[in-house]
């Protein structure tokens, strides 16, 4: 699993050109642990897949000919949501952590998915690194 969990975020990393020198922390994390954070900082009672805590909240990273080491941020996964959905979605356990990874990535270079065309823009860009890596939805 950590091995998969590492080629996805090499992955992402090469087709958005972030230099290798980038660091992103990516936890696992139960469901009681993420619905803590969620109510912390966003102000939500209740467990979520992902949260995504950029560095630079609020500002666009700059990774593209930017500086050569980059603090980019952190990734919460719940492992009990994520093997639910999985389960749901009927797919694997690693292709639910290999989305819920990318999407963490993305929201950290600073795509969104609150308005419908943002939304549609990360999920053609969440679906494209996933079949690079050879993962399919099903």
């Amino acid at each position: 699993m950590e091995q998969m969990l590492l080629s996805v975020l090499q992955k992402t990393a090469e087709v958005y050109d972030i230099s290798p020198k980038t660091e992103v922390s990516l936890v696992l994390a139960s469901d009681e642990y993420i619905h803590a954070l969620n109510r912390e900082y966003r102000g939500i009672d209740r467990s979520t897949d992902v949260l995504s805590f950029a560095l630079n909240e609020g500002e666009e990273p700059v990774v593209i000919n930017g500086p050569e080491e980059v603090l980019l941020g952190d990734i919460i996964i719940s492992l009990e949501t994520a093997t639910r959905q999985a389960s749901e979605y009927g797919h694997s356990l690693e292709r639910e952590l290999a989305y819920l990874t990318v999407h963490g990535i993305l929201h950290l270079l600073g795509y969104d998915h609150i308005v419908e065309e943002e939304k549609m823009e990360m999920r053609r860009e969440e679906e494209h690194v996933l079949s690079l890596l050879g993962i399919d939805r099903v």
